[in-house]
C-alpha cells in the first residue's frame, strides 16, 4: 500500500475503539489504514472475544491480528471508578469513540453519549449493534448470522427450492462496520461546520436490509416474495453462471446491446428474435430455458477459452476463483495490493487483508501490527495522560488495567 512518506487522510484524528469481534474492529481498521490514531480498549486479562478465534500461530490469534492492525492496545476495567476516570480523560482528548455493546450498556456504566459529550462536545460517538439503539428489537443480542437471517439475505441466497443459506463470509458484520465508518466520516465533516460532534447509530440488520436493494422494489411493485434463484439475478438475464467443460463461467449481459452481441458471437441469432427472449423481463422469466441453450455452447469449451472469447468481443465474463487462485492472482494480490505482509511481534510474518479503498494521493498503509493484549498501556497512560509509574503500578495491582 502507500509509502511511509505520504501524508494520510486521517492523520491527527484520535479514535477510542471499544469494539469486539468483527463489525467494529473491521471499521476501526479502515480508519487506522488511513492514518487515524486508534486506541483499542480491551477488558484486562481477556481482551476482545476474537482473540479466542483461530487460526493461531505462536499462541496469538491471526483472526484478531487481521482485523486490528494499525491500532494501539490498552486494557482498562470500565467497571472500576479508576477505570472510568482514565477513560474520561481519554475521551477529553479523542475525536471519535467506537463501540458495539448492546444498547444501554455504556449508559449503565455512566459512560453513555449523554455524559461523554459533557466532557467533549466535539466527540463523535459511533455505536454498531444488532438492531440499533431504538426500536422494538433494540435490546436483542445480534450476531452476523442473525442479521443475515432477519435482514433477508438468507431468504434470497441459495439454490432454487433449497434451504436458506448464509453468505460465505460475515456479510452483516462487514456491512455494519462499513456503514459505521461512513457515519463517522459524515459526522467528522459535519463537525467542521457545526463545531460539535454527534451520535452515529448503525444496525447490522438495517445494513443487510439496505444491501438487498432491488428485492424490496420488486416486492412493492408485484407483491411477490423474492425467492432463492441460485446465481441468477432477478432483474437481468443472461446474468448467471454456466457449466463449462472444466467448471463454471460467469457471463453477464447487462443490456440489450451486449445480449445481441453475445447471441451473434455464439451463432445463436435466433435467440434475439425468439419471443421468449425479446426483452429483459422475458429473459428473466425464461432464464432456465435460455440457460440450457447457452450451455450447449459453453459445455464444449474450457472456462479460460470461454472467458477469452467473450471478453475479446467486449462482453463481461469471468471465472469463479477460489481463495488460492485469488491470493496468487497478480491483479488482485499484486497490482491492487489486497494482501499485505506484516511482521507481527509474536505471530511473525503473516499476510492480512489489504484495504479496498484507494485514495490515489493518500493511499492506505499498515503502520503497525495488531497489538498484543495491553501492549500500549504504558504509552497511553504515561505519554498521553501523564500518569506516573507509581500510578500505573497501582492500576495494575488493583485490576484497573
Amino acid at each position: 500500500m502507500g509509502n511511509n512518506n505520504q501524508p494520510q487522510a486521517l492523520e491527527g484524528v484520535r479514535v477510542l475503539d471499544l469494539t469486539r469481534v468483527v463489525a467494529g474492529p473491521y471499521g476501526g481498521s479502515i480508519l487506522g489504514d488511513f492514518g487515524a490514531e486508534i486506541i483499542k480498549i480491551e477488558v484486562p486479562g481477556r481482551g476482545d472475544d476474537a482473540r479466542g478465534y483461530g487460526p493461531y500461530r505462536n499462541g496469538e490469534s491471526m483472526y484478531f491480528a487481521n482485523l486490528n492492525r494499525n491500532k494501539r492496545g490498552m486494557t482498562l476495567n470500565l467497571k472500576t471508578d479508576e477505570g472510568k476516570d482514565i477513560f474520561k480523560k481519554l475521551v477529553s482528548k479523542a475525536d471519535v469513540l467506537l463501540e458495539n455493546y448492546r444498547p444501554g450498556v455504556m449508559d449503565k456504566l455512566g459512560l453513555g453519549y449523554g455524559e461523554l459529550k459533557k466532557i467533549n462536545p466535539r466527540l463523535i460517538y459511533a455505536a454498531c449493534s444488532g438492531f440499533g439503539s431504538y426500536g422494538e428489537y433494540s435490546q436483542r443480542p445480534g450476531y452476523d448470522i442473525i442479521s443475515q437471517g432477519m435482514g433477508g439475505l438468507m431468504s434470497v441466497t441459495g439454490a432454487p427450492g433449497g434451504d436458506p443459506t448464509r453468505s460465505g463470509n460475515a456479510m452483516g458484520d462487514i456491512l455494519g462496520g462499513m456503514n459505521m465508518i461512513m457515519g463517522v466520516l459524515l459526522a467528522l465533516h459535519a463537525r467542521e461546520r457545526t463545531g460539535v460532534g454527534q451520535r452515529v447509530d448503525v444496525s447490522l440488520v438495517d445494513s443487510v436490509v439496505a444491501s438487498l436493494e432491488n428485492a424490496y422494489i420488486r416486492f412493492f411493485e408485484s407483491g411477490e416474495i423474492p425467492v432463492r434463484s441460485g446465481n441468477a439475478y432477478a432483474s437481468i438475464a443472461p446474468y448467471d453462471t454456466y457449466h463449462a467443460k472444466d467448471g463454471h463461467v460467469i457471463i453477464a449481459c447487462g443490456n440489450q446491446k451486449l445480449y445481441e452481441k453475445f447471441c451473434k458471437l455464439i451463432d445463436r441469432e435466433d435467440m434475439i428474435t425468439d419471443e421468449r427472449f425479446l426483452t429483459v423481463p422475458l429473459r428473466v422469466k425464461n432464464n432456465l430455458i435460455q440457460k440450457a441453450e447457452i450451455e450447449k455452447w459453453t459445455i464444449n469449451k474450457t472456462v479460460d477459452e470461454i472467458v477469452s472469447i467473450i471478453l475479446g468481443a467486449g462482453i463481461p465474463a469471468g471465472p469463479i476463483y477460489n481463495v488460492k487462485q485469488i491470493v496468487e492472482n497478480n491483479h488482485i494480490a499484486g497490482d491492487r495490493e489486497m494482501f499485505i505482509e506484516t511482521d507481527h511481534p509474536v505471530i511473525g510474518k503473516m499476510k492480512v487483508n489489504g484495504n479496498p479503498i484507494k485514495l490515489m494521493d493518500m493511499m492506505p498503509r499498515i503502520n503497525r501490527c495488531a497489538p498484543t493484549l495491553g501492549q500500549d498501556n504504558q504509552y497511553v497512560l504515561k505519554e498521553l495522560l501523564d500518569y506516573t509509574d507509581e500510578d500505573i503500578n497501582s492500576f495494575t495491582e488493583i485490576g484497573v488495567i
